[in-house]
């Protein structure tokens, strides 16, 4: 494609998984020679195995112990992978970009104090007044902070008190469709001239009881141990396995970018997203329809793990990219919901910026490439719904 001054382009990785915290501990575990070790707790919450977040310094990127405080993790993980992204893209520091910066968050329903549901659960197996029982809890047992700290914009609310991002700001729910929906409005808004840049992206903690309690619910989550990504036991529950995930990219317009003399990883070309119902071959008509016109020798695939979804999603690709090398990162650092296509095309973004090899993450589903990345497709089937796909080509 030719260059255009309103081209969307990545300047900007902030990434925190169970591989490492930050842009250079992905690509050292991405971009050797072997598949990285992968990090999983069997253990805190049998039956489910959950990635867990690496060891963190969070005064690095939030310096205030009041700010630290009355966050809880997911909050406090977005911030931080926030703040990564804003550092990588040479913008930390910079009270004017930080003050004109659009902000875009894919969040979920916020947290809640576990400890306090349980006490209502179980008070409620002895009471008949249970709206009574109610109201003396949420004048007894609440601290005032905590109803706010369920706000899904929060997190959005934080990174703009911490990091002083005080462009506009959206917040979309909604999953692993939210995650692309933030992506594409970006994107869209740069393109369109209404934005030179933007933070986008999401997080998800997912070491918490009652996030594994809605997963399981629908009977998605794997139960016992690892196993990879693309032949979860199918007698081992759903087949998804969670993982705490930060990931945030700043997005700026070729013309603002290439002005202020910033590192470009890649361009993002075109990003889309649909859902719809899934029998009939409706999903991978609509993947067909998203993916019109693209190729590419690497596929990054968000896929959940889970049985029979993951298998359609692997069989579209293959025979919509025949040649391409296939990526299951959600193998290495656990799904992650909101944060998942983001953190595809953050990894895709380091892929191209290197001009890398991208190392096989099942080495008995997942060739080895021949050449160095030149172009890739990121793409993320939402667990239950939604569908959304990228093309990234690298920055000339």
């Amino acid at each position: 494609m030719a260059n255009s001054s309103s081209d969307v382009v990545i300047t900007g990785v902030g990434i925190v998984s169970c591989l490492g915290v930050g842009r250079e501990a992905h690509e050292e575990a991405l971009f050797s020679t072997t598949a990285p070790t992968v990090r999983v707790e069997t253990e805190r919450f049998a039956p489910y195995p959950v990635h867990p977040l690496p060891e963190i310094d969070w005064s690095a990127q939030i310096p205030k112990r009041g700010d630290q405080r009355q966050m809880e993790n997911w909050q406090r993980l977005g911030v931080f992978a926030a703040g990564l992204a804003l550092d990588d893209a040479g913008m930390k520091d910079n009270a004017e970009l930080c003050s004109t910066m659009d902000m875009i968050v894919a969040a979920s329903g916020g947290e809640r104090d576990i400890h306090v549901d349980s006490m209502i659960a179980d008070e409620a197996l002895t009471r008949n007044d249970r709206e009574e029982l109610l109201n003396e809890k949420l004048t007894t047992e609440l601290r005032p902070t905590l109803f706010l700290a369920q706000l899904s914009n929060l997190l959005a609310g934080n990174i703009s008190i911490v990091h002083k991002v005080t462009g506009s700001s959206r917040t979309f729910m909604g999953e692993e469709g939210a995650g692309v929906s933030a992506v594409e409005t970006a994107a869209a808004r740069i393109r369109a001239g209404e934005s030179t840049h933007a933070l986008v992206g999401g997080a998800l903690n997912a070491e918490r009881p009652d996030i594994l309690l809605q997963v399981e619910g629908s009977n998605c989550h794997a139960t016992g141990g690892w196993t990879p990504l693309w032949s979860r036991d199918p007698n081992a529950g759903g087949g998804m396995m969670l993982g705490s995930l930060g990931a945030f990219l700043v997005l700026e317009s070729r013309a603002h970018a290439e002005a202020r003399g910033a590192s470009i990883y890649a361009v993002l070309e075109n990003v889309e997203g649909d859902r719809g119902t899934r029998d009939d071959g409706k999903m991978e008509s609509r993947l067909d329809r998203m993916a019109e016109g693209l190729e590419t020798a690497l596929v990054f695939s968000g896929a959940t793990g889970m049985h029979g979804l993951t298998g359609r999603e692997k069989s579209w690709i293959e025979k919509r990219f025949p040649n391409a090398a296939l990526r299951g990162f959600g193998g290495a650092l656990g799904h992650g919901m909101e944060a998942q296509f983001p953190a595809g095309l953050a990894l895709a973004a380091l892929a191209l910026g290197k001009g890398a090899k991208v190392v096989p993450l099942d080495a008995d589903n997942e060739a080895a490439m021949n050449e160095p990345v030149k172009n890739a497709v990121v793409t993320t089937v939402g667990h239950q719904r939604g569908e959304g796909i990228a093309y990234l080509t690298q920055y000339n």
